[in-house]
């Protein structure tokens, strides 16, 4: 096995179970006698020694500013059975925290860093379970990992691969991005999943992510008990995942919105299985800011009314995925939370996020801030949100913490 020797010193963030180590920390890369390439191969396992030659760990090796992602501590190489104990603790942690049960089918399985595994993302949708590879060493070990889930997890039977948008675009990728890894039960196109009692259609095939939102799974729940009677506005709602809660908690009137048909087909669809005949919804194809913009103006959009609301729901995509990009997210955020505050009803209620983990949620808070002082209303914190206890944050990694909200009460 390949050993990456560190330079004097560059141990310390190691020592301290921290997963990554950044190319500045390495003197030199000791190949194997036996490695048929002049440097080591992009995925490949190597051993990580500090300059005294005391072995730190074994982890993934990977071309960029993050040399290694490490997956154990303390060993020259994984355990025999590593794949099944890293993902049976993961599946016994959500156990012990009430997330399996007959009502709740869909969560996360394994959350990268936060459960160990830097690299890998597995969501559950019943018996289906979605794997997302972010790094090429977990992509080479894709068969491992969707044997030991259904090795593991009692209720899997499916393993579906989806990483075509998720592996380093550089890379030279061999074998299928996308696929069935492992399912011997027929899987319907129109699969339905359970998130605390509602239904929803899952499109893993297609849809963005895994086919599902599900770190907004609590702060859904949060929004079903402030809904009642409230005429409620969900933005870049994607499946509309807080619109069904909104209409479970007695709101009078729902608007979803999001710039994709496909989307909005798959929203009209979850409303129409959980709430039959429902005649106070109202899907719209449209951009935010214009539909925004079309709010505060008394305008029309694809020919149904515009009115103002009591409840605005602001989930968009991530504005920054790296850090050269946070400046123009922070203006982005800014821009929609004053369009929001200003319409809004007074004593109206703004559920507003943030999923970019380029930007932190302090400058997040002080973006929200700037927006609510550019109207001039008056604005008060309700609750500060995070992302739901299936995506574990590892506390020696804080880089983990990446979903950041705030319920915001606009006098």
């Amino acid at each position: 096995m390949t050993t990456i020797l560190l330079k004097p010193h560059k141990e310390e963030s190691i020592r301290r179970f921290h997963p990554w180590v950044f190319s500045g920390a390495i003197a030199r890369v000791i190949l194997d006698a036996d490695h048929r390439a002049a440097e080591p191969v992009e995925g490949e396992l190597v051993r990580v020694m500090s300059a005294d030659r005391q072995i730190l760990g074994v982890g993934h090796w990977q071309i960029g500013s993050i040399s290694v992602r490490l997956l154990a501590f303390g060993v020259g190489e994984l355990p025999e059975r590593f794949w099944h104990e890293r993902i049976a603790s993961a599946y016994t942690m959500r156990q012990r925290l009430g997330l399996l049960r007959e009502d709740n089918t869909i969560y996360r399985l394994i959350h990268g860093e936060g459960d160990m595994l830097p690299g890998l993302v597995v969501d559950m949708y019943g018996a289906t379970a979605v794997v997302q590879a972010h790094s090429v060493g977990m992509h080479l070990h894709r068969s491992e990992i969707a044997q030991a889930i259904v090795d593991v997890v009692p209720e899997a039977e499916n393993v579906y691969y989806k990483s075509d948008d998720t592996l380093p675009f550089k890379a030279q990728i061999h074998g299928d991005k996308a696929g069935w890894l492992i399912s011997p039960s027929k899987v319907s196109d129109q699969y339905w999943a359970l998130e605390n009692g509602i239904e929803v259609r899952i499109d893993w095939l297609r849809g963005q992510k895994t086919g599902f939102f599900i770190d907004q799974r609590e702060n859904r729940a949060l929004v079903e008990r402030y809904a009642a009677g409230k005429d409620v506005l969900n933005m870049f709602c994607y499946t509309g995942g807080f619109s069904l809660y909104a209409l479970r908690g007695g709101a009078k009137l729902v608007h979803s919105v999001d710039v994709s048909q496909k989307a909005i087909d798959l929203v009209n669809a979850n409303v129409a299985r959980n709430f039959p005949g429902c005649t106070n919804h109202q899907a719209v194809t449209a951009d935010a800011f214009d539909y925004l913009s079309a709010v505060t103006n008394g305008k029309i959009v694809n020919d149904q009314i515009v009115n103002n609301f009591d409840l605005i729901i602001l989930d968009p995509p991530a504005f920054a995925k790296h850090r050269d990009a946070v400046k123009n997210a922070l203006r982005g955020y800014q821009r929609i939370n004053a369009k929001a505050i200003e319409m809004i009803r007074p004593g109206g209620i703004l559920f507003t996020f943030s999923c970019s983990q380029a930007v932190d949620k302090e400058a997040f808070r002080l973006a929200v801030f700037s927006a609510a002082a550019q109207t001039g209303r008056k604005v008060r914190i309700l609750h500060q949100l995070h992302q739901p206890q299936d995506h574990p944050i590892n506390i020696y990694h804080p880089e983990g913490e990446y979903l950041k909200g705030l319920v915001l009460y606009v006098e």
